[in-house]
């Protein structure tokens, strides 16, 4: 595969037919509405706490809120749609309602959490699985007119985080992003984020590579969405906590942005804003 990545650097997200601009990077702060995240699990599993949650990440610069009811750290067990709907609650709905200009996506790889999450508001459809783990996603999407962020992972929730040999990380990431994106184009799925799958599957150098690599990711066709925030791949090479490692992960922000990323999912907005404050006046 030859890899010429193109300079465009204006790409909009159609959200129910709100044009959002990407010509500058945005923030999306993550929410995790679960009991067992690995760094902040059990904090945001009511209205209350994940709404205030919301405010003070709305605050401190984000721009879309990523709700997530399931964890996929390697500890996590799956559990269903239905009970992804049941920890949602009118949590979507109600943050729609205190927060009507802030955009909010859904983190989850079932097609019925995603409908659901649109009935209740949601602008932007965030699936880890790339489509693999629920067969009638990319239909969902289509159907929805929404966002989409591709993500590369393996096949299946049991083999997320299973390491495998790539003789070419770059390479296998966009042969499985162009496979699936013509999948997407075919049923008529356009506004497509691509997420190259930090933390999912791939070994410590194969990251640091993908980090080198990325903008080659998609070619440039493609915004890049980027989830490094307390990743292991950053906290293991630094014999830390992944609550220790702001400082390297700011560091690592602001090199991918350099590189084309133009959204950044992160548990810590404030510090992530004083990053694009430095790349906008680099």
């Amino acid at each position: 595969m030859n890899l010429q990545p193109t300079d465009n650097k204006h790409f909009t997200l159609n959200c129910r037919g709100k044009l959002i601009s990407l010509e500058k990077p945005l923030l999306m702060g993550i929410l995790n509405i679960t009991p067992d995240s690995f760094s902040d699990g059990g904090l945001y599993t009511n209205e209350k706490s994940a709404l205030l949650q919301t405010e003070k990440m709305i605050k401190e610069g984000a721009h879309i809120i990523d709700v997530g009811p399931q964890s996929s750290n390697p500890w996590s067990t799956q559990i269903n749609a239905a009970e992804e709907r049941q920890r949602l609650g009118k949590i979507l709905s109600k943050m729609k309602q205190e927060f009507p200009e802030t955009l909010l996506s859904i983190d989850s790889f079932y097609s019925e959490t995603v409908k659901f999450a649109a009935d209740e508001g949601i602008d932007i459809i965030n699936d880890i699985s790339g489509g693999q783990f629920d067969k009638d996603m990319f239909e969902t999407v289509a159907s929805l007119q929404l966002p989409y962020i591709l993500m590369h992972i393996n096949p299946s929730f049991e083999t997320r985080h299973h390491k495998i040999k790539y003789e070419d990380i770059t390479v296998s990431i966009n042969r499985f992003f162009f496979e699936k994106i013509a999948v997407l184009n075919d049923l008529s799925v356009t506004d497509i984020l691509l997420d190259p799958g930090f933390g999912f599957g791939k070994t410590i150098e194969d990251q640091y590579q993908m980090i080198e690599d990325a903008s080659f990711f998609g070619l440039g066709k493609f915004p890049l969405f980027i989830g490094i925030s307390r990743k292991s791949f950053i906290y293991k090479k630094l014999n830390k906590s992944p609550l220790e490692i702001e400082k390297e992960t700011q560091k690592l922000h602001l090199k991918l942005l350099k590189k084309g990323a133009k959204v950044l999912r992160v548990h810590n907005v404030a510090a992530t804003r004083e990053t694009l404050k430095i790349f906008s006046e680099s």
